[in-house]
């Protein structure tokens, strides 16, 4: 199986440029990364001072049998393993402020980043891939920026400093030691492409997981009523059993990687101590000489496995950050130009008090469009003009690409060629927080957020009073269910909204939308999930908001939209007839075929509703 999404780069390399991305983010705390690498570089050379100790303590009190100065000397080494410990101390908590700041800082640029990318990014990408993203590879990242790097800076200090001291010693013996190095620096060579690769996957196949424990929790209740937990779990199944067989050949790549830079540096100690055993034997070197020597060269080897298993760490984590590189780097298919953001401002930095009043003339002029990933034009060359105030039905059948007018009208999408004006002037010459700012959009199946009912309410207008988000929901008829609830506004909806009925998030919604107050407002498909009485709550409101506002109704009942100014008929992604609904009707084409079939459907199901009452 491949779990490759479409904004993932199929084969890389390890790259500088890569690691380069993520470096930003640290510039923030370089003074604290200079005290841990400065007391991390304090530890490395009292680290390479404890075989000097020995040497002294053999030279001065085991050769001669004596302990005259073994206090002081007891004192000068106690003190220093004390500094020792104290700067270890010290350099894990800085490390630890680095570890969870970088990780707050790169979850935050990404969730920031996620704000203003396109809708196709989201269409493109499942929940449980950004997720994974966002939570496990920021924080792998993190880790490794606040212990890894300085792992490596401590075990090469580490390394350079008993070199020196051991060359200074005997060149001989310390020349024994360093052949092992052309030998590490192969093998790693030839080992992180292997291991590059297979983390890749490991991180493609555990966003997978993600994605399905997220749909599998999201969607039980769906799973259930299907009865297909059986496909679910051998789904599931799969990919966890992929998981298991690529993280063995992860682990089985480390495990042969790893125990040959022992075997290596193993076999430099016993070359030390058999050479220097025969110096010593000869009379070249004396025996605090070889103490101090046999010392480095068993203490040296740990350094080079800690250096061999960070740089594996470090080569694996580069995964990680190409993933979290590929979200920072996504260019929004949409997005002001320089000039609109000088003048309006971003998302983030409004500039509110330039923003012109928006009156909601929109003019389709000569406009084409096709999806990025499409073959034919959904629109070619249309041209349509709505004054303000005016209501445009879009109708037709499941799939027949209802929506695109609207999401062209919203800029949720550009058009291929030709201009789309607001107010006279084309849409891009504008920012499109302004436009957005002025749309009220109500979902077939609507998102309520985590909180309360007042909350959700509130989130149309977010410097609302609690007068008026109660006065928009008696507009919508939410105010007397809201009012039975147990705690009133204040009542938990649940995650998505679970605790109220598919109706109730309806209302909740428009109540939502009105307090908005906006110049555009859309209803995609809003009542055709809803039951009779609570539509006909609904269109009351409806007859209300809609009043000196351009609307654009899509509808799957038709006989909801027999007031609007002006219908289009959506089939196959074209528009085959527009025109109001007494003009359609008259026409005798195919909206007048569908809106017959549909009254003698609903004409049908309402016989047989009062016979069963």
């Amino acid at each position: 199986m491949d779990y490759i999404t479409k904004t993932e780069a199929h084969k890389k390399t390890s790259s500088i440029k890569t690691w380069k991305r993520i470096i930003p983010f640290i510039s923030p705390y370089k003074k604290i990364m200079i005290s841990v690498a400065v007391l991390m570089l304090i530890n490395s050379i009292i680290d390479i001072s404890f075989p000097l100790f020995a040497g002294y303590a053999v030279d001065n009190f085991v050769t001669p049998r004596q302990t005259a100065g073994v206090l002081q000397f007891s004192i000068l080494y106690i003190s220093v393993v004390t500094l020792q410990a104290l700067c270890t101390m010290l350099f894990a908590l800085q490390a630890l402020k680095v570890e969870m700041y970088f990780s707050r800082d790169l979850r935050h640029s990404l969730f920031s980043q996620m704000q203003v990318l396109s809708f196709s990014y989201y269409n493109q990408t499942p929940v449980g891939v950004i997720m994974a993203r966002v939570m496990s590879d920021t924080a792998r990242i993190g880790t490794v920026f606040a212990w890894s790097l300085v792992d490596v800076f401590w075990s090469s200090a580490y390394i350079i400093g008993c070199m020196i001291v051991m060359f200074s010693i005997n060149a001989f013996l310390a020349a024994l030691v360093v052949t092992i190095v052309p030998a590490i620096a192969l093998l790693t060579f030839f080992f992180q492409k292997k291991i590059l690769a297979t983390n890749r996957r490991v991180r493609r196949i555990n966003a997978e997981i993600s994605r399905q424990y997220n749909e599998g929790i999201s969607g039980a209740v769906t799973s259930k009523t299907l009865v297909i937990e059986d496909k679910n779990t051998e789904a599931f199944t799969e990919v966890t059993t992929d998981m298991k067989k690529t993280t063995i050949h992860a682990v089985m790549l480390r495990a042969v990687y790893i125990p040959i830079i022992v075997f290596l540096t193993s076999l430099a100690v016993s070359f030390v101590l058999t050479g220097g055993g025969t110096m010593v034997i000869l009379g070249d070197i004396g025996i605090a000489e070889l103490t101090i020597f046999v010392n480095y060269a068993l203490v040296i080897a740990d350094p080079v496995q800690s250096l061999a298993g960070t740089i594996s760490n470090l080569i694996a984590t580069q995964v990680n950050v190409e993933r979290c590189a590929d979200i920072l780097d996504l260019v929004p298919e949409i997005t002001d130009t320089p000039d609109v953001i000088a003048k309006y401002g971003t998302s983030f930095e409004p500039k509110r008090e330039n923003w012109e009043p928006l009156q909601g003339n929109i003019t389709f002029d000569d406009v084409s469009f096709m999806y990025s990933d499409g073959t034919e034009y959904v629109l070619e060359h249309f041209n349509l003009d709505i004054p303000e105030g005016m209501t445009i039905a879009i109708v037709g059948e499941t799939g027949a690409g209802k929506s695109t007018l609207v999401n062209l009208a919203c800029r949720f999408f550009e058009p291929t060629s030709g201009r789309i004006l607001i107010d006279g002037k084309d849409y891009k010459d504008r920012s499109m927080l302004w436009l957005h700012s002025n749309i009220g959009y109500v979902l077939q199946t609507p998102h309520l957020f985590s909180g309360s009912v007042k909350e959700n309410i509130r989130y149309g207008r977010l410097d609302a009073s609690d007068d008026d988000i109660i006065e928009a929901a008696k507009m919508v008829g939410a105010h007397d269910f809201i009012l039975k609830m147990k705690n009133g506004y204040d009542s938990d909806v649940g995650e998505g909204g679970n605790n109220l009925s598919t109706g109730e998030k309806q209302l909740v919604s428009f109540a939502r939308a009105i307090l908005a107050d906006p110049k555009i407002f859309v209803l995609d498909e809003a009542t055709s999930s809803i039951d009779t009485h609570t539509e006909a709550l609904i269109q009351k409101a409806i007859s209300k908001l809609l009043d000196n506002r351009t609307s654009f109704l899509i509808a799957h009942r038709l006989s909801t939209i027999r007031k609007a100014d002006l219908i289009l008929v959506v089939r196959n992604g074209k528009i085959i007839e527009r025109g109001s609904h007494k003009e359609l009707m008259i026409q005798g084409g195919y909206y007048a075929d569908l809106y017959n079939k549909q009254f003698e459907s609903e004409a049908t199901e309402s016989v047989f509703e009062e016979i069963d009452g």
